[in-house]
């Protein structure tokens, strides 16, 4: 119905969308220290109508809000921003054109609002490879209004969005007594072993879990010389399996490991989440549906649209699908198998090709906020799964 008001709207905005996700992209930010890309971002934003907010209490300084209302009753969407990079490889996940994407897709669908009503909404999320500002911005209700929450993250493929595994960053700081390891090992407290017995309980651990479950970790601390007893060693460990519920108890478990190794070994044990918690991913299937016909519409065919097999990793838009209908599909962004995390995956998002796949996918999400802002039978239909899935009303 508004295919052809997006289409002009993102083609007049096309100049300016390369252009600010190539500056983004050239210009990689860790998380929490992303302030070039939310200026260039807020930038685009407020010259679009949007009332933008950058000191988002409780949430890192570079996350930003906006908002454009119609100031009559309707849906809420809201369309999700990343925009951190990876140590030394930059871009190598996209987010620079996630970021520039979510903020297209707001303009071109917030164009609607003087005859559909109702607000769209733009989140500037940091940090999403780290402590990912979602998390913070579900427990803190930012989310609860939406009707729809929006993301489409690059691939080298069309797939609808699915599941992802619930995570737990967890670390175990070991503290014993040095010692000299020849001349009396007996007054020392080695460290370093209650994390190598810790790993061996996990080890053991996994022949009693579901087949969903990883848990893998690294010793970033073990000691700095072979004839001193280590005083001090930690183990960060992901845990993850397919739901929250289910990975609750195997997270106690694996703590469980960890006490048992200080027991065994006189060590006194700290614990902690280094990294936040993320939820497993609940895609709402009827707006998960609705993007994947506007993908059609875009002359995507059926064929070449994937279904998710399985979810393996841990995003922190799971949190988000928690609190309102969400969805996270992936833009096919290059016809050559690429895999995220790599410095090809990188060249491939700030190509030609790849901007292009973004525009594909500002032109998909704004289609399906037009149907979600211009019809209320299928708001309350994306609005009655959701409540069935997490058991609520309204």
């Amino acid at each position: 119905m508004y295919e052809k008001q997006i289409q002009e709207v993102t083609e007049e905005l096309e100049p300016r969308l390369y252009e600010v996700s190539q500056y983004i992209g050239a210009n990689p930010e860790l998380g929490g220290e992303e302030f070039l890309a939310q200026e260039a971002l807020v930038s685009l934003l407020r010259d679009h109508g949007f009332s933008v907010h950058t000191e988002v209490e409780g949430q890192p300084e570079t996350a930003f809000t906006a908002v454009k209302d119609s100031g009559r009753p309707g849906a809420a969407v809201g369309f999700m921003c990343e925009y951190d990079a990876l140590p030394e490889i930059g871009h190598a996940c996209g987010h620079h054109l996630i970021g520039t994407q979510g903020a297209a897709a707001a303009i071109a669908a917030s164009s609607l609002l003087e005859e559909t009503g109702g607000a769209v909404y733009v989140y500037g999320t940091p940090a999403e490879e780290t402590n990912g500002a979602k998390v913070t911005m579900a427990e803190d209700g930012m989310f609860d209004h939406l009707d729809a929450a929006m993301m489409a993250h690059p691939s080298s493929a069309f797939v609808q969005s699915g599941s992802s595994l619930a995570m737990d960053a967890v670390e175990f700081s070991f503290h014993g007594r040095t010692s000299h390891a020849a001349a009396a090992p007996e007054e020392g407290i080695n460290a370093l072993d209650a994390v190598i017995q810790t790993f061996n309980a996990v080890n053991a651990l996994r022949q009693h879990v579901t087949p969903d479950v990883r848990m893998h970790g690294v010793i970033p601390n073990g000691g700095s010389a072979a004839n001193v007893v280590p005083a001090f060693a930690s183990a960060q460990f992901y845990v993850r399996a397919a739901t929250r519920d289910g990975l609750n108890p195997v997270t106690e478990k694996v703590k469980n490991c960890a006490r048992a190794a200080a027991t065994a070994t006189g060590a006194e044990l700290e614990i902690r989440n280094y990294e936040y918690s993320y939820d497993d991913m609940q895609t709402n299937r009827t707006l998960s549906t609705l993007f994947t016909k506007h993908l059609q519409q875009q002359g995507v065919r059926p064929e070449e649209i994937h279904e998710q097999d399985g979810g393996s990793g841990s995003i922190d838009m799971g949190n988000v699908s928690q609190r309102c209908p969400a969805i996270h599909p992936y833009i096919r962004i290059s016809r050559m198998p690429i895999t995220a995390h790599t410095t090809g995956f990188r060249d491939a998002a700030l190509s030609r090709e790849g901007f292009d796949g973004m525009l594909l996918g500002v032109r998909t999400l704004a289609g399906t906020a037009a149907d979600i802002l211009a019809n209320d039978d299928i708001r309350q239909e994306i609005r009655n799964e959701f409540d069935t899935a997490t058991h609520t009303t309204v």
